[in-house]
């Protein structure tokens, strides 16, 4: 027995499936649909900075550290565990001035900044953190975002609602065509929109209790479905 080349057997095997051997695929029906589900936050995460200012990076820093010492603490006796306390962003930077000489800029001071994120698991403490923060030297509050715990179970509602959808005009358009849905051949979805949030200003007063309305969050999914079309016989 001889023994034929592998690529004359790739071949052979193509020209057995060439397009002209094959029936045409049957027709299918494609819908996409969007779904929605509207959730209560009942958790926030909080950026809050301390900015600091000095002749040297050493004392810039030593006056930042002592103030987010004491704004930690604030924090935390005003209900928010440590564990849920972590530091976000350091940074330490100089302030120049331009050099009437046209030379290298002279620096002037330095710059440190420290960032915690605290996460807040009952939106009523939201505004008591803040004004507690602010009281012992905070004088950031980079980003307050609302979100919900049940965010999971809002979403594969809204799953459930975009496939209804999707399956009902596919069943509108096969019948319209003369025909019927076959089997799901196949099913996607992706989110449609950022998480919402809510960004604050950086600079706060003390002065008063932080107004702070948590609102309601809205989460929607797309989804795209393919079914073969079944005409009627």
């Amino acid at each position: 027995m001889i023994a034929l080349p592998a690529s004359v057997l790739v071949l052979s095997a193509a020209l057995a499936t060439s397009p002209a051997s094959m029936s045409p695929a049957p027709p299918q029906i494609v819908t996409s649909a969007s779904g929605e589900a509207r959730l209560t936050p009942d958790r926030a995460n909080i950026l809050i900075g301390v900015q600091t200012r000095g002749t040297s990076a050493a004392a810039a820093a030593r006056d930042n550290n002592a103030r987010q010492q004491a704004v930690i603490a604030a924090i935390v006796a005003a209900g928010i565990p440590r564990q849920q306390i972590a530091t976000e962003n350091y940074d330490v930077a100089t302030e120049t001035r331009t050099n009437p000489a046209g030379q290298n800029p002279v620096v002037t001071g330095y710059v440190v900044t420290n960032v915690v994120r605290v996460e807040v698991r009952r939106t009523d403490q939201v505004g008591p953190v803040i004004d507690a923060a602010l009281a012992k030297g905070a004088n950031q509050i980079n980003a307050l975002e609302f979100y919900s715990s049940s965010t999971d179970a809002g979403r594969r509602q809204a799953l459930a609602e975009a496939i209804g959808k999707a399956r009902g005009d596919a069943e509108a358009m096969a019948r319209a065509g003369g025909g019927g849905l076959g089997p799901l051949l196949e099913l996607s979805t992706a989110d449609t929109g950022p998480r919402p949030m809510y960004r604050a200003a950086e600079m706060f007063t003390a002065k008063a209790a932080a107004p702070i309305e948590p609102g309601e969050l809205t989460l929607r999914v797309q989804v795209t479905a393919r079914w073969q079309f079944v005409p009627d016989r």
